[in-house]
């Protein structure tokens, strides 16, 4: 399945991103974490392939329902560890750069809404200069509830005079980020390179599919 981009699209006012394999590459380094960690609690950590599949909430909501009453020990195992490799593994998705630029250009309203924990969020947008892109970066635990929750993407969006509808998207690449957008009424936007399986999102279906950051800018620009 293949979602091309859409006739009834309008031009957007604002686009909020997922962070994570949406602008920066970062599955191994999450891996990596969660290996440390699982193997600190005594479980068998998962295969890369489990960790793509399986990461998406924030730790506030998936560690207790993983690690049982010692979810905080785990949540301390896995930050010791990522703190150690977030920079000096960062690496942007091929164009992401160039994109943000781009629709900075168009005076579009960008923001980041992520369940990465938001001082380290806000690290790695600094780390990349990435920083004066970005109206509002909102990390896990930044908001009253996390993603999918529509908290974070409120307050991507406070102080500006945007409010979320048909001319904000929600950029990501997983079912999570559709979801936020179908909760705030904001278009859901797939990026990533992978064509959707089927059913695999459900009642949350991305309204445009694009396969790179440079296809978004390029999209854009034709609205």
């Amino acid at each position: 399945m293949n979602i091309p981009p859409t006739a009834d699209v309008k031009l957007p006012q604002a686009i909020i991103f997922d962070w994570d394999n949406t602008l920066v590459d970062t599955w191994t380094t999450i891996h990596a974490a969660l290996a440390v960690t699982f193997e600190a609690m005594g479980q068998i950590p998962w295969t890369l392939e489990e960790t793509r599949a399986r990461v998406r909430y924030s730790m506030r909501e998936s560690f207790p329902k993983l690690f049982g009453e010692r979810w905080e020990d785990a949540v301390r195992a896995f930050y010791e560890a990522f703190e150690q490799l977030h920079l000096e593994r960062l690496t942007p998705i091929s164009g992401a750069n160039d994109m943000l630029q781009s629709l900075s250009d168009r005076d579009i309203l960008l923001g980041v809404v992520s369940n990465k924990s938001g001082r380290y969020l806000r690290e790695e947008s600094a780390h990349l200069g990435w920083d004066d892109f970005f109206h509002a970066v909102v990390g896990a635990g930044d908001a009253p509830n996390d993603k999918p929750a529509i908290d974070p993407l409120l307050m991507a969006l406070d102080g500006s005079t945007i409010s979320p509808g048909e001319t904000v998207w929600f950029v990501g690449d997983a079912g999570i980020d559709m979801e936020i957008a179908y909760r705030a009424n904001c278009v859901p936007v797939l990026m990533r390179e992978e064509i959707p399986e089927s059913m695999e999102f459900e009642e949350f279906q991305p309204k445009v599919h694009l396969r790179r950051c440079l296809e978004l800018a390029t999209y854009v620009a034709t609205l």
